[in-house]
């Protein structure tokens, strides 16, 4: 599995409109996180292969699962 960088990691690929949604939900919270396309990382891929996307937490190992919200994301980063 990838090494994440970042407390908080946005899985997605390209091409998914859900992503692209996910992503400038997230941008609105100005927190520093990590973009990882799941088609990089075959154990990625088969975990979220469906599920896309996913915001996760890597220091409480928590995900957040598509649909969300704004309010949803906030409450997820502790905003």
């Amino acid at each position: 599995m990838a090494d994440f960088s970042k407390q908080f990691v946005l899985f997605h690929t390209e091409g998914c409109h859900l992503c692209e949604i996910a992503q400038r939900m997230v941008a609105k919270e100005a927190i520093d996180y990590q973009h990882q396309d799941i088609c990089d990382d075959d154990q990625l891929a088969d975990k979220y292969g469906v599920s896309i996307p996913v915001l996760y937490d890597s220091l409480n190992n928590k995900e957040l699962f598509w649909p969300f919200e704004q309010n949803d994301v906030q409450k997820f980063i502790g905003a």
